[in-house]
């Protein structure tokens, strides 16, 4: 009875994460197509960026794909799509700045940052050997197996939430340093809000996912050793 109810707020959940993942991508190709006014690229804006906060040390590569921008901690790089890194448009500028903002935090040891890189090891272990023990509880009717598996998931539920303020702290970030430095005017910084708003909104979808589905597996766990 549990799961049954359940079931109906994680789809409305997985159908919040495909129309935010549709909004994100339309967001982004609108706003691709409108050039910033000073013609800065994502790499321009992202170098000019790192050099104000004293970060002339972390490069900033182009990679493939679209919307595969990433800040990597371990090797503090700044990684930009080629249509971020080459283009001067606004979605380019609001997404490059949104990762220098994730170097920021990491060198201003922005605490939820801190907790996530210490948390990573221990989630990505996690991640990989819950779904194992849920499905094997639940074949083998073994409550052990299920409890130790919500645990488990529970980890890489709390990891996708410390996320949340992460991404929004880093999209703060960029926004008021892109109209204060003069990358943006401030009639183009609607623009780069709505963007990063967009991709934002993926991140929430996400978690509200694995947080239903983590209250899922606790009610079905409760519901049948009752």
């Amino acid at each position: 009875m549990y799961s049954d109810v359940m079931l109906i707020p994680i789809l409305l959940a997985f159908g919040l994460s495909l129309w935010a993942q549709f909004r994100v991508k339309g967001t982004f190709n609108k706003w691709a197509k409108v050039q910033n006014m000073y013609g800065l690229t994502g790499h321009d804006a992202a170098r000019r960026m790192l050099d104000a906060h004293g970060l002339y040390d972390v490069p900033i590569e182009p990679v493939r794909g679209t919307l595969s921008d990433h800040y990597d901690p371990i090797h503090r790089v700044v990684r930009l799509s080629e249509p971020v890194y080459y283009e001067s448009s606004i979605s380019a500028v609001a997404v490059a700045c949104h990762e220098v903002g994730h170097a920021i935090q990491h060198k201003e040891k922005y605490p939820m940052l801190v907790m996530r890189h210490r948390m990573f090891p221990v989630v990505n272990f996690a991640s990989g050997i819950a779904p194992l023990l849920l499905i094997a509880g639940f074949i083998f009717n073994a409550f052990n197996l299920i409890g130790l598996g919500i645990i488990f998931f529970s980890a890489a539920v709390l990891f996708q939430l410390v996320t949340l303020p992460v991404e929004f702290n880093a999209s703060s970030r960029a926004r008021k340093i892109m109209v204060s430095q003069g990358f943006v005017t401030h009639d183009e910084s609607r623009g780069v809000g709505k963007v990063l708003n967009a991709a934002a909104l993926t991140y929430v979808a996400a978690a509200l996912i694995s947080l239903l589905e983590l209250l899922r597996y606790i009610l079905i766990f409760a519901g049948n050793r009752d």
